[in-house]
């Protein structure tokens, strides 16, 4: 199915019918009214009635006709052309070569709109410049007015056209959008349901599993793995589906920090960023894990949550240690061990972020947030 035949593209096109039917019937009053008003210029009078007849005729049938998608064949709209095209044909003889005004008139504006809309611009440039073509081909004498109607023919045509496929290019994206939206909700209702439920059950497996030892431990492992893999694939990171040129998936970044004694969550869907603040984002994080493994210990769990807004993401990292003593940080930066300070809080500050640590007999956390507007200019550092 092409992008023109989907449904959202069929039902911009059918709208568009629809208002060319009032159109059509606008145009058919105006130009049977001037038919019956000026019989006295057709030779014979009788003419004038042949004529409006098949233009009440043929505009009650395209309108029938173009109400169906099924029925917007080339032939159709090249029959709606033709019978305007020979409308115009057939003025000299009805009306004598020295006429003033065409037969069918602005009725001939129906044919042009429907060759814009169903073949867009490319159809109401080729519409347009046959109409011009004939109409002034048949003139013996060419004023402004007529000019300026032949130019109006020419260059509305594809004006129409190109609107319509532009239109029709928005309902597509739009569709598309709903659909991604859709399916990130899905995934991130999954997601929920997946960590409120299987993720804790293959946690406390592998926490238990250790404890117990022998086929406990390798059961441990085993739900460890498990857990990490489940969790990959509930973030959506699939073969193929990797970040625009020149980005990274911060979330999937993030995920590569997963271990047995630490647990990483984030969105569903990707967040991207560029490669430079990505990298020191990991950077500043993976200084925070080195820390609890240092200070806490090795088995000590620790948490890292990234959550992504429009214009910043926030990163925690958390453990549940016996906390930083008051004073700690400044004196460990006075004798010059500035792994809290360069580490971790000057890759942040130098993202334009902030870096906050919260530590008390509960444990530490390390929040930090990261802007995702201007971040371009840093990654080339």
């Amino acid at each position: 199915m092409s992008a023109w035949t989907s449904p959202a593209a069929i039902e911009v096109e059918n709208r568009l019918f629809r208002a060319l039917a009032v159109l059509r019937v606008v145009v058919l009053v105006n130009a049977v009214g001037l038919t019956v008003y000026r019989a006295g210029n057709f030779d014979p009078p009788s003419a004038a009635l042949v004529c409006a007849l098949v233009m009440v005729s043929w505009t009650a049938f395209a309108v029938w006709a173009y109400a169906a998608p099924s029925r917007r064949t080339a032939v159709l709209v090249g029959a709606d052309l033709a019978i305007a095209l020979g409308l115009l044909l057939v003025t000299p003889l009805v009306k004598g070569p020295g006429f003033q005004a065409s037969v069918p008139g602005f009725w001939v504006s129906g044919a042009l709109l429907a060759c814009a809309i169903h073949y867009r611009w490319i159809g109401g440039l080729l519409a347009g410049v046959a109409l011009a073509a004939v109409d002034l081909g048949l003139r013996q004498e060419i004023d402004q007015s007529i000019y300026g109607n032949a130019f109006l023919l020419v260059i509305g045509g594809p004006v129409v056209g190109y609107m319509c496929e532009s239109v029709q290019r928005m309902a597509l994206e739009r569709d598309e959008a709903e659909r991604a939206a859709a399916r990130a909700e899905e995934r991130a209702r999954l997601a929920r349901a997946v960590h409120d439920g299987v993720l804790q059950v293959l946690a406390l497996v592998q926490r238990r599993g250790g404890d117990l030892g022998g086929d406990g431990a390798e059961l441990g492992r085993l739900a460890g793995e498990q857990e990490r893999e489940l969790r990959a694939l509930v973030r959506g990171e699939q073969p193929g589906r990797g970040p625009a040129a020149g980005m990274v998936d911060l979330a999937a970044a993030l995920a590569e920090l997963e271990t047995a004694t630490v647990t990483v969550s984030g969105p569903a869907t990707a967040v991207e960023m560029p490669a430079h603040p990505a990298e020191e984002i990991v950077a500043a994080t993976r200084a925070a894990l080195d820390n609890v493994r240092r200070h806490v210990g090795e088995d000590a769990r620790a948490w890292v949550l990234l959550q992504a807004f429009p214009d910043h993401v926030e990163i925690s990292v958390r453990d549940e240690g016996p906390g930083i003593p008051d004073g700690r940080v400044a004196t460990a930066e006075k004798d010059g061990r500035l792994g809290i300070a360069g580490s971790i809080k000057g890759r942040i500050l130098d993202l334009g972020g902030t870096a906050e640590l919260i530590t008390g007999r509960t444990g530490t956390e390390w929040e930090m947030v990261v802007p995702r507007m201007g971040l371009d200019r840093l990654d080339h550092r």
